[in-house]
Formats: structure tokens, C-alpha cells, sequence
């Protein structure tokens, strides 16, 4: 049997008071379109220490798992981001100091980082709160543990088979959210992507529509989910029309 490889994953975190109580979160997704998410809290802290203990805890989590070409941790974190790929191989030249000669913060973290680093794992910003499906679900997840709440996580967990939480669905103890309110908040995605015009990797558009990026691989032509039509790329990705209904 062919071991799930990994196809994406997100990562995020969140201060209130800065420094103040935290929370940091990460999602996994699989090939076979399993899901599973992980998250903590940190009673005095930063949102940047929060992004950075979200990314270390996701490292070492898939150093375990084979990953498909491609394989892309999500952020939101600018400072994460140019951190790990850019700015940390300066600070080290420099004996951990910044270009201005000041001592780099948060140095323990950046340290596991580097040691944690895995070769053609790279981190891709993504704007927040811009639409992105999982990069909108990490931060409520950060969000809910940084207020003291216990957050309803899937793991390991396959669709057919488990509750799939959005972004949208609540993230505290209550229970989970009828069908109808998960597939609401999904439709809503939609129609914002629609009406943008944004174009989708296979990736995101299996978050979205909640089937196995293997299966939709294979598709070419124009097919129909739900409302919308969805149409082929020439860059291999995908684009969501709103149906014309007849009048």
C-alpha cells in the first residue's frame, strides 16, 4: 500500500497584549484528503514567538511524512517568512547581530528553526484574512487557544468519514456546527473567488470543493460544482464561474 503523501500545510499565531497570552496552530493536508491540525498555548509571549513555535512544531512533524514535489508550509508571517529564508544566514555570519549591529530577539527560536530545516521545504506568504481557506481555519484555531478555549482539532481525520471544519466553524468547546452552516461558509469562499477572478491550485481548490487533489489532477475540461462552473487554466490551475441561470 502506497504511503499519503503531504500536499500543503499552513501554520499561524496569535498574541493578545504582545507580550501577552498566545496561541500558535498548524494544518496538514494529505494526498488521500485526510486533514489534521495541531495547536498550543503560551501563557507570556509574542505574536512573532507564536508564528515561529507554530512553524518549529510543523518541521518537525512533517521531517515524518513523505511529501509531494511541490510541498509549501502557508503563512501569513512576513517575519517568518524572510527570517527563515533570507535574513538568518546573516545573523549567524554576524554572531546572531542584525545589520544595525542590535542582538537578533526571539535567537532560541530562530536556532530550532535552522536545526529543524528541511531540504525543499519552503515557506510562502500568504496575505491574512484574504480568502485563504486554511490559512483562515489556523488562525481561528491560534485564536481560540490564545483566548483559553479548547479547540475542536481534526486529526488525521478523512472526509468521508469525520467532521471537516472551515474556517468559519467555531473553535470552542460547544459543539460542532450542523452541515448546513459548514457548506454555507464554504459557498461564501466561492463566491469571493468567483467574483475576483482568482485563479486556484489544485491544492486549494480540493480544500474548497472537499475532494483528493488526486482525483481532480486528472481532470482537463470545464466540469460543475454546485453553482458554479469550474474552468481550466493554461497554467494547470482553475477558475471559478458563477452559473448563468435561465430566466
Amino acid at each position: 500500500m502506497v504511503r499519503p503523501h503531504l500536499i500543503t500545510a499552513a501554520c499561524d499565531g496569535a498574541c493578545s497584549g504582545n507580550p501577552g497570552p498566545g496561541g500558535w496552530s498548524y494544518l496538514l493536508r494529505f494526498d488521500d484528503g485526510r486533514v489534521e491540525e495541531r495547536g498550543g498555548f503560551s501563557e507570556n509571549t509574542t505574536n512573532n514567538r507564536m508564528e515561529m513555535q507554530a512553524a518549529l512544531a510543523l518541521l518537525k512533524r512533517i521531517a515524518r511524512e513523505p511529501r509531494q514535489t511541490g510541498f509549501t508550509i502557508r503563512t501569513d508571517s512576513k517575519y517568518l517568512v524572510y527570517g527563515f529564508s533570507q535574513w538568518l544566514k546573516g545573523w549567524k555570519q554576524r554572531g546572531w547581530k542584525k545589520s544595525d549591529g542590535q542582538p537578533v530577539l526571539n535567537r532560541d527560536l530562530w536556532e530550532a528553526l535552522d536545526q529543524a530545516r528541511l531540504p525543499g521545504v519552503e515557506l510562502t506568504h500568504v496575505k491574512g484574512h484574504s480568502g485563504d481557506p486554511d490559512n483562515e481555519r489556523v488562525d481561528a484555531i491560534a485564536v481560540a487557544f490564545r483566548d483559553g478555549k479548547q479547540p475542536v482539532l481534526r486529526s488525521g481525520s478523512h472526509p468521508s468519514t469525520s467532521h471537516q471544519p472551515d474556517a468559519g466553524d467555531p473553535v470552542d468547546p460547544a459543539p460542532a456546527p450542523p452541515p448546513l452552516q459548514r457548506l454555507l461558509t464554504r459557498l461564501e469562499t466561492a463566491d469571493r473567488l468567483a467574483a475576483g477572478g482568482y485563479e486556484l491550485t489544485v491544492t486549494e481548490l480540493a480544500q474548497l470543493v472537499e475532494m483528493p487533489s488526486m482525483e481532480l489532477s486528472k481532470r482537463r475540461q470545464l466540469w460543475t460544482w454546485r453553482d458554479w462552473q469550474v474552468l481550466p487554466c493554461p497554467d494547470g490551475r482553475w477558475r471559478l464561474q458563477r452559473k448563468v441561470r435561465d430566466a
